[in-house]
């Protein structure tokens, strides 16, 4: 049933809509309200998302707190590099390497990432195992990449199954 009928409530809500709509009990109406309200659904179910469940909330308490730190001191250092010499900021484009397999921890991970001054989420190669990020200071790349798996990659494969 699950397979025809994907979200019963919303094909309820659709039917009703397009008999309030007509304004009309008429049994054609019934049925063209029938057709759109099974039809849409079932068109869309592959657009919904896969729910996920979280593993470690606790862990996910203490990510969001280390997070909300770290956009502290990011937006310190950002300020303290805008005032100093030009010459002291090395932006550059890096590539980091994904072990993270669920798509919405990838999708945490990147906004983590572009929500924390001073670094932006550009793009993710189509196999998700690259994600390319705009840094507005780096001065070792290695060092970069370690840090942010540990901080936010390693946490996020834990809170996501």
């Amino acid at each position: 049933m699950k397979r025809y009928m994907p979200f019963p409530l919303r094909s309820a809500v659709l039917l009703a809509c397009w008999l309030i709509l007509n304004q009309s009990l008429h049994p054609a109406h019934w049925l063209l309200g029938s057709l759109v309200g099974l039809g849409v659904p079932l068109a869309f179910a592959a657009l919904t998302p896969r729910v996920t469940t979280l593993r470690r909330a606790d862990l996910a308490l203490t990510l969001l707190g280390m997070f909300l730190k770290d956009i502290v001191v990011a937006n310190l250092e950002v300020a303290r590099r805008i005032l100093g010499p030009e010459a002291a900021i090395r932006p550059r484009f890096v590539w980091i390497p994904l072990s993270l397999v669920n798509p919405q921890g990838i999708a945490v991970f990147a906004a983590m990432i572009t929500m924390t001054p001073g670094t932006l989420s550009v793009d993710i190669t189509p196999d998700r195992r690259w994600l390319l990020v705009h840094a507005f200071n780096v001065e070792d790349e290695a060092a970069l990449i370690r840090e942010v798996q540990q901080r936010y990659e390693q946490p996020l494969r834990e809170i996501f199954t």
